[in-house]
């Protein structure tokens, strides 16, 4: 039976995203200086007005406003004309020390407790090399590609703001073909429309293999014809809005807290990092195609209160032995996870685009597969397969 998946992809200027990118930079800045720093920053932005409000417990002192102005220059917001530049917008700055009750159950974490309760998943799937949703990797590549090309000007009248979107055919869980691309980009406003089709319909022939594309493939390139106003000038943004574009583009379960502007003690995001480590680790293996890794916390307490698993019904074993072995070779508890992971050395500022998951550039702790061979010499020893 045939069905259709669809995946977003955000550019470094559309306005979430710069709100992700400057808390995280404000993160990153603390974590190389501080590794104990306390940080739970939100960023809002409205117009020509930056926002940044949250808690920072640190032993160390940083420019945050000199610091945002350098994030959103590097996106690529450094003309007037864009309507929104660096050095003509007002920052607002609201940060005060992390509340005692919160600083209880992380304080200790390395003997004690997660900062905080929630619900975190993890992902992976053998479709893709990147064992990650193949319309999500396309709508990504695309998103990624635009952005290059826009800030090498090899298309100089690209700018900052930019979505992709891949919709594509599934048959038996495999995917078939792309049913539709959309394609809407910021440009200048003297660039014809004939002109941005041309070159867009070019990138997306660069991007998406071949042999994902039919004739009746869609290619919608600006919708609505125009795309000059855009940024902050056209859309307000908020910290932690673009939660699929952050993780698998819609395809698994998101307990709802964001990653960005949260320092390693926030179990919202390093959870989410270890269950994608664990997943991707037990795909590698070859015990499912697919596999969803929850796991759930209470503040103060360092063993999860529940690890679940969903194999989507590709599970070449029983769940319960797949449980077995999260148990004897993986440890969701804080101290563990920040330490495996080398949390506090984390390029989070470059995480805040083009996905947290994947990146096989930036040679992330939990994208490796090093836990493979103790798997399976694990399930040899134990006749568990």
């Amino acid at each position: 039976m045939k069905r259709y998946r669809t995946s977003e992809a955000v550019c470094p200027g559309h306005p979430d995203k710069i709100c992700d990118q400057i808390a995280d930079a404000i993160v990153e800045a603390y974590m190389k200086q501080d590794a104990e720093a306390r940080v739970a920053v939100e960023v809002a932005i409205s117009y020509q007005t930056v926002f940044i409000m949250g808690e920072v417990t640190s032993q160390v002192s940083l420019d945050i406003e000199a610091l945002a102005r350098q994030v959103i220059r590097e996106i690529g917001y450094d003309q007037a004309t864009y309507g929104f530049c660096y050095d003509q917008i007002q920052v607002l700055i609201d940060l005060h020390s992390q509340s005692p009750d919160i600083a209880r159950g992380v304080s200790k974490y390395q003997e004690l407790g997660a900062g905080d309760q929630g619900i975190m998943y993890g992902y992976a799937t053998d479709e893709t090399i990147d064992y990650l949703p193949l319309p999500f990797v396309l709508a990504t590549k695309l998103a990624k590609r635009l952005t290059e090309l826009g800030r090498t000007k090899q298309i100089p009248y690209l700018r900052p703001d930019g979505k992709v979107q891949v919709t594509m055919c599934y048959e038996e869980d495999t995917p078939q073909y792309v049913e539709a691309v959309v394609l809407s980009t910021q440009h200048d406003p003297d660039i014809s429309f004939a002109q941005l089709r041309y070159d867009l319909e070019l990138v997306m022939k660069e991007v998406i293999p071949e042999v994902y594309m039919t004739l009746e493939t869609k290619m919608l390139i600006n919708p609505t014809g125009r795309f000059v106003i855009g940024g902050p000038v056209a859309d307000s943004g908020v910290t932690g809005r673009k939660l699929m574009v952050d993780t698998y583009g819609g395809f698994a379960l998101h307990g709802g807290g964001a990653f960005s502007g949260k320092d390693p003690t926030k179990v919202d995001r390093t959870a989410a990092y270890y269950a994608r480590y664990v997943a991707k680790n037990i795909v590698a293996s070859k015990l499912a195609r697919r596999v969803t890794i929850g796991v759930s916390y209470a503040i103060g307490v360092a063993k999860p209160l529940a690890i679940t698993i969903d194999t989507h019904h590709t599970g070449r074993v029983d769940d319960a032995i797949i449980l077995k072995v999260i148990d004897q070779v993986f440890c969701f508890e804080p101290k563990h996870m920040i330490l495996e992971l080398r949390m506090t050395t984390l390029p989070y500022q470059t995480l805040a685009t083009f996905g947290h998951f994947g990146r096989v550039e930036l040679d992330l702790p939990y994208e490796r597969l090093d836990k493979v061979e103790q798997i399976e010499t694990l399930l040899a020893d134990q006749n568990l397969i």
